[in-house]
């Protein structure tokens, strides 16, 4: 789900493109009549559309014209189910500006140059926004509340969810930023295990660490040629398994320790020496694969994928079924599972409700319309919409998940099918996806890995979302590269050098903190001094 990161940032706004003749400057302003304009302008009994929130449909009593660009391969979204179902139930009529996930990025970048800015449109990032929402150019959503009840009940009335009116807002409190609630799957990634192989050896899956440890050490004994534990993800081994070592998070190499309340540098800590020293200890005993740090994704398959070569990973649930396909010829026994965590924490990361693809609405005459739109489209209707489609006309329900009659023939029906048939799921537009939808339709394997992690609730907790100075931004952006490059460095040499060990440990820390570890984490910690401050 790409996010444009542009340098382009709007001086002042122009003309907002594609106003339909008689909308007026209240067209947005608010219709609660109880028909709705046809496509050809005729007056339609309203119908019950579900659950809308409180939003009442349709939003205008004359039809309006909205442009909205967006990230889409389909050439036919003008003529699709969803674009032409939005028009039904609201009266407003579409103008897709749809460009491709390669192309959208620079596409965005010359529109916003221009000033000749769509009616919603998505891409930029935080600081891009509220630097242009200052300067007039986009709508603050705060300013208009009482006439979006579904924004209101889900980010400002809703306690858990309501920091992001503090960490996406401006220095004036002004939020010009619509989040997405709920896209991320519960679990997408951890570590995975031959279940086949262990079975077979009498293995038990591990709970701790050290069942880990062991089970890769009889493993090695079983096949003193294989190295049991194979990676893919280079230097960002040492990000992903930091989770269960309580220093993992999306801010990461800064996190924050619940305990003391304070951002802290994993590359410095305690807990990441020990999780170097565990490392070291599988690299020694060659249960870790010496090229882990330089396996491709091609040649770390081989392995995964051929007999007593290795055995346990970690990657995306996705594998637990792709990996079984590709060689069930081969070995039609092949069962790679989910496993338990690994680490002290014995924690995974935990995914953001709260999605942020820097979805805003521009200052101009469709401003008010355009975010009631926005509004419907976050409602329980609307998201059902977006991503599902239309109940006994594009979808039936079957033991509670959606049957697609029109794609029977397809062998997967995927979010990318969806999207190509009907216009669904469109990146830009769904702002709360259902979770009935078939993104959610796991395996079960994928199951399996979902339930795992939340019978047990092995979450590491999730760090504040912070709202820093531009000062704090820089400072953060000059510090970080350099810290992970050498912080990398060093870990890799760590691990595989038997020379290293504390003095080396001792050295580290002095070259961190001349890299101005502690400054990076004293950005992060007055955002934090601030956002607690905050109300």
């Amino acid at each position: 789900m790409g996010q444009g990161k542009l340098k382009s940032v709007l001086v002042s706004l122009t003309a907002v493109t594609a106003i339909v003749s008689g909308c007026g400057g209240n067209a947005g302003s608010g219709g609660t009549a109880s028909t709705s304009p046809s496509p050809s302008g005729a007056p339609a009994v309203s119908a019950n559309y579900g659950d809308t929130g409180g939003i009442k449909l349709p939003l205008v009593d004359k039809p309006t014209t909205l442009t909205w660009m967006l990230v889409s391969d389909n050439a036919n979204l003008a003529d699709s189910m969803v674009i032409k179902e939005i028009e039904k139930r609201t009266g407003i009529k579409l103008e897709i500006q749809a460009y491709s996930s390669q192309t959208f990025k620079d596409k965005l970048k010359v529109i916003v140059g221009s000033g000749k800015l769509p009616d919603i449109f998505h891409g930029l990032t935080q600081q891009e926004i509220n630097k242009m929402g200052g300067q007039g150019a986009l709508t603050p959503i705060n300013q208009y509340l009482n006439e979006l009840p579904n924004f209101k009940k889900l980010y400002v009335d809703d306690k858990d969810n309501n920091w992001v009116m503090k960490s996406w807002s401006d220095d004036k409190n002004n939020m010009y930023t619509w989040p997405i609630y709920g896209l991320n799957r519960d679990v997408n990634h951890g570590f995975l295990y031959r279940k086949d192989i262990f079975d077979k050896l009498g293995i038990k899956e591990w709970t701790n660490t050290d069942e880990f440890y062991q089970a890769l050490k009889k493993l090695k004994e079983a096949y003193p040629q294989s190295y049991p534990y194979a990676s893919k993800t280079k230097e960002n081994i040492f990000r992903d398994w930091a989770y269960g070592w309580g220093i993992g998070g999306t801010s990461f190499p800064a996190y924050y320790e619940e305990k003391s309340k304070q951002w802290k540098m994993a590359y410095t800590s305690k807990e990441f020496k020990d999780q170097l020293d565990f490392m070291k200890k599988l690299y020694n005993e060659g249960l870790l694969d010496p090229e882990f740090i330089t396996d491709t994704d091609a040649s770390w398959t081989a392995k995964m994928t051929t007999n007593n070569k290795s055995f346990v990973t970690f990657d995306w649930i996705g594998r637990l079924d792709s990996f079984a396909n590709q060689v069930k010829a081969a070995t039609p026994d092949y069962n790679l599972r989910y496993a338990n965590p690994v680490g002290p924490t014995g924690n995974v990361r935990s995914l953001p409700k709260i999605s942020n693809f820097g979805i805003v609405v521009p200052n101009g005459k469709n401003k008010e319309l355009a975010l009631k739109l926005l509004d419907y489209l976050t409602s329980p209707s609307g998201s059902s919409l977006v991503t599902m489609g239309i109940e006994g006309e594009t979808y039936k329900l079957e033991n509670g998940k959606p049957v697609y009659p029109e794609l029977k023939d397809l062998p997967v029906v995927d979010i990318k099918a969806l999207e190509t048939k009907y216009g669904m799921w469109l990146e830009g537009m769904y702002l709360r996806p259902d979770k009935r939808s078939v993104y959610y339709a796991f395996t079960e394997k994928e199951q399996e890995a979902q339930d795992k992690i939340n019978k047990a609730k092995k979450y590491e907790p999730a760090d504040p979302e912070l709202k820093f100075t531009d000062e704090e931004t820089k400072t953060i952006a000059d510090l970080r590269s350099s810290l992970d490059k050498a912080a990398n460095e060093f870990a890799t040499k760590y691990v595989m050098k038997k020379e290293y060990t504390d003095a080396q440990w001792n050295e580290w820390l002095q070259s961190a903190e001349k890299l101005g570890a502690n400054r990076l984490v004293d950005a992060y910690n007055a955002a934090q001094k601030r956002y607690d401050e905050a109300k």
